[in-house]
């Protein structure tokens, strides 16, 4: 018999005495103060990284990044790694500030690290989790997920001693700031950065690094509102057009960058771009009017884009370009995302030969970068170019923490391909690394019921819709289910959901077609397979199509429909 071990939760403070567990290392403070992001996770680190150095350096190497990520101060111990993109342009060359995924990704790659580097059986203790960053937060939840008990018992308590009071000098708290808005701490960045707010000058220089990078941050998660009164205050205290140019454009992407599309208000955005474009084109000094409006330019080509306007995007992207091309060998970053952005307008257009080039030369300046190299994959997946477009989503793979976005897109390419189980086996990786990635469900749902796995199927479906009710993608999975099953009323009201939510939808006609045919309405299955066919012509809908009518004894129409299958089969028809 093997002892039952499972992880713990507990809302009160760690006990004073251990017994018979066996920690990995004495317990651990989480508590974000003073240290900030990942304080829990340097400190399991500190532990483990000298002897997995020792013992397994090929593991530290897999996960250099991560590792140096939460704990920077390990930099002396593990060997040099190459730059992954950014490390050596100055502060004002770096203009990307990582999504709030990225740190996801990071807490992926230090469990997977963990789980494998720990002598098994063991147990960590950790205290004060109610006040950790919410880096370490996530990573303690992606642990226990993630971390079977029997190879690391993690026991988690709320409570804890409480740490000294924050000691640290308004150098030491912009140096932190700095980097976690580097690494994509976003939520440290918003609380720190108003603590060096309020002990700068406001409208000085220093009060200005943190309040832009506050306000970022704040945009960044969503918290428009807090972000927009920030940029407010800039608009309050200063004079300084350059700080003005700069809370205009921040302002205008809080509204053509909401995370509800609803509140997005493109008009407003459009009227603070402008005002940004005004004051930069106005700056006396050349190089930064060159940047600042190449940058506002871009801002503006967002917004255009995002009202349909792709032709004035263009010329706006274009004209940045033209900019940058003033700057020299300087803001590489920045031309990287021009190019990037061109890249994408020009293949909108149907220009895929030049969007091609652009996205090398994007890549080009950064390889490090992954987003690049997916965009570029995904166009080439579209070219039916599969063999490079799956190239580039192993690259992207390969430069970083876990990336689910590269798996999600290799399993697409996959699955077109028919490699069914490797595709399968992607979208398994995908929702190992998050659980809340819808789009996975979909897909291995649709799968798993095409393979006639319908209890794994019916699993996904169950779990995709807890995360959205009434996506019709999963109802029109549940139709199908339930038509296998012979549960027609219950088919029957899953379809009539989904189509209900998206009638454009090819798959739901289809399956309700199927569906009338299951229960003897030939005409009906008939009309929805016809509907299915006026949106979306597949060799599958006409050979569906052709069994109804040979049914009713429409034998003419049955044969020109298998025709008709088999040229769209061939490529005759455009599908």
């Amino acid at each position: 018999m093997t002892e039952e071990r499972s992880h713990l939760r507990v809302q009160g403070e760690p006990p004073a005495r251990w017994g018979a567990v066996r920690l990995l290392a004495p317990l651990i403070d989480a508590h974000r103060r003073p240290r900030g992001p990942y304080t829990f996770a340097a400190a399991l680190l500190r532990h483990l990284a000298p002897s997995a150095l020792r013992q397994a350096p090929e593991l530290v190497a897999a996960h250099h990044i991560e590792i140096l990520a939460a704990a920077p101060e390990l930099a002396d111990l593990l060997p040099a790694a190459p730059l992954t993109g950014g490390e050596d342009l100055t502060d004002e060359e770096r203009i990307l500030v990582p999504a709030p995924r990225r740190t996801l990704r990071l807490a992926n790659g230090l469990a997977e690290f963990v789980r494998d580097a720990v002598p098994p059986g063991r147990a960590i203790a950790v205290c004060n989790a109610d006040a950790a960053d919410p880096t370490d937060t996530e990573l303690l939840d992606v642990m226990i997920r993630r971390i079977p008990p029997a190879t690391l018992t993690i026991m988690v308590y709320a409570g804890g001693p409480e740490p000294p009071p924050d000691t640290r000098d308004t150098a030491e708290l912009w140096h932190l700031v700095d980097r976690c808005t580097r690494e994509g701490f976003l939520h440290a960045v918003a609380e720190l950065g108003e603590q060096g707010m309020g002990a700068t000058p406001p409208g000085g220089t220093s009060w200005w690094r943190f309040a832009q990078r506050t306000a970022t941050a704040l945009g960044g998660l969503g918290r428009t509102d807090e972000a927009r009164a920030i940029w407010d205050r800039v608009r309050l205290v200063s004079q300084d057009p350059a700080m003005h140019a700069a809370a205009a454009y921040g302002t205008a992407m809080l509204d053509a960058r909401h995370p509800d599309p609803a509140r997005r208000d493109l008009t407003r955005a459009r009227a603070w771009i402008n005002e940004a474009i005004a004051i930069s084109t106005i700056l006396p000094d050349p190089a930064e009017r060159a940047f600042k409006l190449g940058f506002d330019r871009n801002g503006l080509a967002l917004i255009e884009l995002r009202q349909g306007r792709l032709d004035a995007a263009l010329t706006l992207v274009e004209s940045a370009i033209e900019l940058a091309g003033e700057l020299g060998e300087r803001h590489r970053q920045h031309r990287m995302v021009l190019l990037a952005n061109r890249a994408q307008l020009l293949a909108a257009f149907g220009r895929t030969k030049e969007a091609l080039e652009d996205y090398g030369a994007a890549i080009a300046l950064d390889p490090a970068f992954p987003d690049q190299y997916l965009e570029r994959g995904n166009l080439l997946f579209k070219l039916g170019r599969h063999e490079e477009a799956g190239a580039d989503f192993e690259q992207a793979m390969r430069l970083g923490p876990p990336l689910p976005e590269a798996h999600y897109n290799r399993a697409e390419l996959y699955a077109v391909r028919e490699q069914t189980e490797a595709a399968l086996a992607d979208l398994g990786r995908v929702l190992d690394l998050d659980p809340a990635y819808l789009d996975a469900y979909v897909n291995r749902a649709g799968l798993l019921a095409g393979c006639e796995r319908d209890e794994e199927a019916r699993a996904d479906v169950e779990a995709g819709l807890r995360l959205a009710p009434g996506n019709p993608y999963l109802l029109t999975v549940l139709g199908q289910l339930e038509t296998a099953a012979g549960h027609h009323a219950e088919a029957e009201a899953a379809l009539e959901q989904a189509m209900e939510r998206a009638p454009g939808l090819v798959a739901v006609w289809a399956s309700r077609g199927a569906l009338r045919y299951a229960t003897g309405d030939l005409e009906g299955a008939v009309d929805d397979l016809t509907h299915a066919i006026e949106l979306h012509p597949q060799p599958d809908l006409y050979t569906n199509r052709a069994i109804a009518l040979r049914a009713l004894g429409r034998h003419a129409e049955a044969e020109a429909d298998d025709h008709r299958a088999a040229k769209a089969a061939d490529g005759s028809i455009g599908i």
